[in-house]
């Protein structure tokens, strides 16, 4: 049977940058729908490693960063839950001269947005840090970087965007749009049609689809993360502190229970047509050596799950942000290639920003589809 809906805004996506952006709509008295092709989360918003880092960053990302941690910290008034954040501390491990410059660099342009990491030589990341193996030789800490549980934290802003009155439909796949005189038509299956004034694009690795109905080709590549968990271990990691080498871009973190989360060395194997994705044992197993030189403790753990999703990457690596250039109306927020959770909640509120008053104070000149022209 057909249906029609009619909202304020329409959101095609439910990740953290779509479910974000409905409930910041609802905050401000918008009426919105939002479509779900699966479910609210379940790709790149769930499967990634949960990092909450503003730690090397583009320099232009960080007003976006900024933003968005001042909301981690208030996660529990945002959505009713913490989302399993905890302010950990993120460091970058440098396992060579070149590696240390990099950070030293990277901390310079990061003061200038507020952000003070703290560079440790060679003594002191041993000092602190004595779990490390003889291959690092520094690194960079950012102590009010940190994570959370990517499982939870989007369908906790779906259900807080419900509760504060947007409509959501999971498994409900948009198959075509227009522009329609003063808004828009969307149809999904099953034959649901809605029409809105505004229509926002946070579709992930599918957001070139929805753009190239408008006549916006842009070159978004899916791409997978081939995460691991370990079996539980005794606790070592000081305060929970989230790990990234800066040459061989391998991560971890130690939860609570015990399990180490890392990845990195590599990706899985996506299929962006069944929206399925297989993870790499060879991946794994590469990703493994290496944590294991710069965390020994690892070297006997055992890997009890391993998983992947379907994360869409743009040639640059830099997200696309703001209006269309061919549609009024149509904004779009995709491409966030591999580190778009954090960013979730401040671009969910400069999204529905632009959404309702055509304007942000929050720099995204960068991000603009017009490099892609």
């Amino acid at each position: 049977m057909s249906e029609t809906l009619t909202a304020d805004v329409a959101i095609i996506g439910g990740g953290i940058h779509g479910c974000s952006t409905a409930l910041h709509l609802r905050r401000r008295g918008a009426s919105v729908v939002l479509l779900e092709s699966g479910l609210c989360g379940a790709q790149a918003s769930g499967v990634n490693f949960g990092g909450v880092r503003q730690q090397g960053r583009h320099l232009d990302e960080l007003p976006l960063a900024r933003r968005s941690r001042a909301l981690w910290g208030r996660m529990k008034e945002l959505i009713d839950h913490d989302g399993e954040f905890v302010q950990s501390g993120h460091l970058r491990l440098a396992c060579s001269d070149a590696e240390m410059a990099v950070l030293e660099d990277w901390a310079k342009g990061a003061r200038e947005f507020g952000l003070n990491s703290e560079l440790l030589g060679r003594n002191a990341i041993r000092d602190r840090y004595p779990w490390l193996g003889e291959r690092v030789i520094g690194g960079s800490l950012l102590a009010e970087d940190g994570h959370a549980n990517p499982r939870v934290v989007s369908p906790l802003f779906a259900r807080a965007a419900r509760k504060a009155g947007a409509d959501i439909r999971e498994n409900t796949k948009a198959v075509g749009g227009v522009r329609d005189g003063a808004g828009f038509v969307v149809e999904a299956e099953g034959g649901l049609k809605l029409r809105s004034r505004v229509l926002v694009n946070t579709a992930g690795a599918w957001a070139r689809d929805v753009a190239a109905w408008f006549g916006e080709i842009v070159d978004e590549e899916p791409r997978s993360p081939n995460m691991n968990v370990t079996e539980p271990l005794p606790f070592f990691l000081n305060a929970n502190a989230a790990l990234m080498g800066e040459g061989d871009g391998v991560y971890m973190r130690q939860v609570e229970r015990g399990n180490v989360v890392f990845g990195g060395a590599g990706r899985g194997t996506p299929d962006r047509i069944r929206r399925r994705t297989r993870a790499v044992m060879e991946v794994s197993a590469r990703a493994g050596r290496a944590i294991a030189m710069s965390v020994p403790a690892l070297r006997h753990a055992r890997v009890i799950r391993t998983w992947g999703g379907i994360e869409g990457y743009m040639p640059d690596e830099v997200p696309i942000i703001g209006p269309s250039r061919t549609t009024p109306g149509l904004i779009h927020s995709f491409g966030y290639s591999g580190h778009g959770f954090q960013l979730g909640p401040g671009c969910g509120a400069i999204v529905a920003e632009l959404a309702l008053d055509g304007r942000t104070d929050t720099p995204i000149g960068h991000f603009s589809i017009d490099r892609f022209a």
